[in-house]
């Protein structure tokens, strides 16, 4: 009740440029991945000094209380610890809802993670599936790929009620041939009782880069480049398609997609740039890396500080911290979705696409 109470005022603080404390957490527990993906260098990073438990539990301690933890990677599971990182973030940050995103090849260890967890709090897990067998193993770079996440599936999708879990997969459309695969997968997951999320690849991450401290953030309003590239006829397909399908979503679920729909078509056949948000990276959505450091956002890895050096208090309100804010300011803005949505809810803007439904 306390946090539903103080959403107004973050919400006008966020509008007026005001620094609030973080709300929603974007927690990257390693970058090791054990999938070799086409658009996605995380297999490459080196991740030697992830944080240990210990560490984590004392970063968790001085963060606010959080209405979202997400949980992601590289690979989540390939932490063997993944259920205690789990179990701390409740305790400590007291999320009303936890994310966690995977690749879905650990079959085992997802399966005993969902059962083991705390199930006070809502599950929300995003398994990566970008289209049917031959499509997904070259996307994901395994030849086995597709047999593994197959297996998670079907392993959880008609457990949802019993473990508390919302299961969703999500496809990263990175060419035309993926956007040609959307109906096939959808129409295949669909009988399991597993939903299809789209995203379209953009063509460079800050976050995965193999380089330290680099930006790669839009240069003007609306810009949106694909990994892949496309005719339009095939977006304007895939997208339509899409949005057929959102009004078998719960509402705020289509409002959240329908949102992000729109920003996507906009940019690449309008160029308008329509809607873009006050970006609320360093404010509302507060990023962790594996190291314990404090990213700017998912296309500026310049940091703002070292958890294991110094507290949160000191590093949130410096003036480092500051100048970044300032940084974020200034951007055009981005339309990844990972970035989108907190900037959409916690700007208050998501109301647009609520009062279309």
């Amino acid at each position: 009740m306390k946090k539903l109470l103080s959403f107004p005022k973050t919400v006008w603080n966020n509008r007026q440029n005001r620094t609030n404390l973080p709300r929603f957490l974007t927690y990257i527990v390693t970058f090791t991945c054990n999938a070799r993906c086409i658009m996605c260098d995380s297999w490459k990073k080196p991740s030697p000094d992830d944080l240990t438990i210990e560490e984590i539990e004392g970063i968790f301690k001085q963060l606010p209380d959080m209405d979202m933890v997400r949980l992601t990677g590289g690979e989540p599971f390939v932490r063997r610890d993944m259920l205690h990182i789990a179990h701390l973030a409740q305790k400590e940050l007291k999320p009303l809802m936890l994310h966690v995103t995977t690749n879905g090849f650990l079959t085992e260890r997802i399966v005993e993670f969902c059962e083991k967890r705390d199930k006070k709090t809502p599950l929300s897990m995003l398994v990566s599936v970008d289209g049917l067998e031959a499509k997904h193993n070259y996307v994901r770079g395994k030849d086995d790929a597709w047999s593994k996440v197959l297996a998670t599936l079907e392993a959880l999708a008609p457990r949802q009620k019993e473990l508390r879990l919302s299961l969703s997969a999500n496809q990263t459309i990175v060419d035309a041939d993926g956007a040609e695969q959307y109906r096939k997968l959808h129409d295949f997951l669909a009988p399991m009782g597993v939903r299809n999320n789209f995203v379209m690849a953009y063509d460079v991450s800050a976050t995965y880069s193999l380089e330290e401290e680099t930006e790669v953030a839009p240069t003007q309003i609306g810009e949106f480049a694909t990994f892949g590239e496309f005719k339009i006829e095939q977006i304007e397909k895939l997208l339509d398609e899409v949005e057929k399908d959102l009004k078998n979503y719960p509402a705020l679920d289509r409002a959240a997609k329908s949102y992000y729909v729109q920003g996507i078509r906009n940019r690449l056949f309008k160029k308008n740039g329509f809607p873009n948000p006050k970006c609320v990276a360093l404010n509302s959505h507060i990023r962790l890396m594996p190291n314990g450091k404090i990213p700017t956002c998912q296309f500026n890895t310049r940091t703002i500080g070292d958890l294991r050096e110094k507290t949160f208090k000191e590093i949130w309100f410096d003036e480092k911290a500051e100048a970044q804010r300032n940084w974020v300011r200034r951007c055009p803005g981005c339309w990844a979705e990972c970035e989108t949505l907190p900037n959409a809810v916690y700007t208050g803007d998501i109301l647009r696409a609520v009062k279309k439904l």
